[in-house]
């Protein structure tokens, strides 16, 4: 006999602004229980150190989370010179201070022409990524070592916000799987004095702002379930960015069994993914298999057959 899934079915996406001291995932797990929902996920770890933009997607909205994992992103940062510390920010053991060389703001704006474009970054040992099965930071806290490749990732621009001699604000616009303290740390090098982060915060994460961030203290503040679940925004703003096909009876049919169906797919080529709306309401994601066939690729669960 299955075993029945525990909360409410409330399908949609918050964007939370995550407070400072705690984990994605615990900020993760206090929106979930705010909303009594059966599942949730998020869309990109943000460091306990850092704020700001952590979308966090319920129920049905978690099928498409990967989408915006991919996305670019943009932060605001602080840099401190002169003190290097083992994990790059300022939660870290201090292993070196260097003196700080007489700098000026255009000698930080000069040396920041070095890190826009293409670069080559090596992550850190305090990361999430995996070796031999095994989180690097995990390794890290039992103070093993393990070399890690280069890898290649895009700044589009890191903007000189505030410079005070020994410390300066950075706002950097980039790729999915750029590590800001690892640039920080870089730049600092490249000053000749090395450097560490004390302060983060995501801007944006693809399509979204910080415009409509709700704090934790905010949810709660709102008086029952109906009024949370009305500031969640709808599924398919995480596939926005794909194309939209209309889906009619005949198709839709065909669609919820798991079978291809015809649609009008214009100049859309094969392999393409495409959103697909029956009666105007989203119901999942199609592949393009050439002609004017769709396949589906992942549909929503309340997809049935009436």
């Amino acid at each position: 006999m299955a075993r029945r899934r525990r909360g409410l079915p409330v399908n949609g996406v918050l964007l939370l602004d995550k407070p400072k001291g705690i984990s994605s995932n615990h900020a993760l797990q206090r929106v979930r229980r705010l909303f009594e929902a059966q599942k949730a996920g998020h869309t990109g770890t943000l460091d306990p150190m850092a704020t700001g933009l952590l979308p966090i997607c319920l129920g049905e909205a978690t099928k498409f989370s990967a989408h915006l994992l991919e996305a670019d992103k943009m932060y605001r940062t602080r840099v401190e010179l002169g003190v290097i510390t083992d994990t790059g920010d300022a939660e870290g053991t201090v292993i070196e201070r260097r003196e700080v060389p007489g700098l000026t703001a255009e000698d930080v704006a000069s040396v920041l022409n070095r890190f826009r474009g293409e670069i080559d970054q090596v992550p850190p040992m305090y990361s999430a990524l995996k070796h031999q099965g095994k989180k690097l930071y995990e390794l890290a806290r039992e103070g093993k070592h393990v070399e890690r490749a280069a890898r290649r990732v895009s700044v589009y621009d890191a903007r000189l916000l505030a410079f005070e001699g020994t410390a300066f604000e950075l706002e950097v616009s980039c790729s999915k799987g750029t590590y800001i303290r690892t640039l920080a740390e870089d730049i600092g090098l490249a000053l000749g004095c090395g450097a560490h982060i004390s302060q983060l915060r995501r801007l944006k994460t693809g399509p979204f702002n910080g415009d409509a961030m709700w704090t934790l203290e905010g949810l709660e503040a709102l008086a029952d379930q109906a009024d949370r679940e009305a500031e969640l925004m709808p599924v398919d703003v995480l596939v926005d960015h794909l194309p939209s096909l209309t889906v009619d009876e005949t198709a839709f049919g065909r669609l919820a069994h798991g079978q291809s169906a015809s649609l009008a797919i214009g100049a859309l080529a094969p392999d393409a993914l495409a959103r697909l709306y029956h009666a105007e309401t989203f119901i999942g994601l199609g592949v393009v298999k050439g002609g004017q066939e769709v396949a589906p690729k992942r549909l929503l669960s309340t997809v049935a057959i009436s």
